[in-house]
């Protein structure tokens, strides 16, 4: 399937080019990027704060691991405080598993970013599972060579996010509460905000994509292209509360590339059995029989204790900038 470059920014700076033997090699294209979101598809990254917890993620067949200092449970716990993982403990982790390696900075964070990237993880996860450092602004993410994924709870934000230069979409959910309801709205709202446009697009009614794209303040010919594809030009994962393998398969079947899972996995008392369950829900997730062979390696009895989202003190979706 062809990769989409609608929203790429020209001549950006992170893109760099080698000669290597009279061959030009590129490093950072939009193609680059999204590319190796690409490669992620119908699979599971796990969220991880250590290398016993970085093996049981590759052992189960994680297509990668996510690293930070606390799991998002633990950052509630917390009082929603936390900053990047130790770069040790990056180092650690990469030296112990052969997946890709992906880290969290703080939303706006340039310096954290900047970090991350030399440290050579693969991709980094600009979070709003992280404390904010900038109220007003995200990253500016074309300017780095290494693909960002960013969070989003509606269309708007997902466009946004990408006109910044994201690789990667994910659901913001609710984090660490093992209740994946959150999760549901927003790919909801997402498929139902692309419905709009693409009906739109289809009646060549360009008067309503031209209203559309300034209700979601991007560019018209980023609309033009959701509306043409019927889909977000990049891959959108699910995140915030899997804690099953019904969990994950229902959110696949809701059209979400693949999914993000870690409080519902380490804050569970069977993290190999549930981790390994996960993955298979994923990737069989339209084969009803594969995912309750899923399903039966897990227990409820050992889930992660599961929040109410409606009464939450601290909502981390509605961290960051609102634009």
């Amino acid at each position: 399937m062809a990769i989409s470059l609608i929203a790429a920014e020209t001549n950006s700076k992170g893109q760099k080019m080698k000669i290597i033997e009279n061959k030009i090699i590129v490093k950072g294209s939009t193609l680059v990027k999204r590319g190796f979101a690409h490669m992620q598809k119908h699979g599971v990254i796990m969220d991880v704060t250590n290398v016993e917890q970085a093996q049981i993620a590759e052992d189960a067949g994680a297509v990668a691991v996510m690293v930070l200092d606390k799991l998002p449970y633990d950052v509630r716990k917390a009082g929603g405080i936390a900053r990047t993982a130790s770069i040790k403990s990056i180092v650690e982790i990469m030296d112990a598993v052969s997946i890709p390696i992906m880290a969290k900075c703080r939303i706006g964070h340039l310096t954290e970013a900047k970090v991350l990237e030399s440290t050579g993880v693969d991709m980094i996860d600009e979070s709003e599972v992280l404390t904010p450092a900038d109220d007003e602004n995200h990253i500016w993410k074309w300017d780095f060579t290494t693909p960002f994924v960013n969070g989003a709870k509606n269309l708007g934000e997902a466009l946004r996010r990408i006109e910044e230069g994201a690789s990667m979409i994910r659901t913001k959910g609710e984090p660490g509460t093992g209740n994946v309801a959150e999760a549901v709205n927003h790919i909801k709202k997402i498929n139902k905000e692309m419905r709009q446009i693409k009906s739109a697009y289809q009646d060549n009614d360009y008067q309503e994509l031209i209203k559309l794209s300034r209700e979601h303040k991007v560019s018209l010919e980023l609309v033009k292209e959701v509306g043409k594809l019927g889909k977000l030009p990049v891959v959108n994962f699910a995140a915030g509360g899997i804690t099953t393998p019904a969990d994950a398969s229902f959110l696949m079947n809701l059209g979400c590339d693949g999914v993000f899972v870690g409080s519902g996995i380490f804050k569970s008392d069977d993290p190999s059995e549930r981790a390994r369950s996960i993955v298979i829900a994923t990737t069989y997730f339209n084969n009803i029989k594969e995912v309750m062979e899923a399903q039966k390696l897990v227990d409820e009895k050992k889930s992660l204790l599961g929040l109410d989202t409606k009464n939450l003190e601290l909502k981390m979706q509605e961290r960051g900038p609102s634009f």
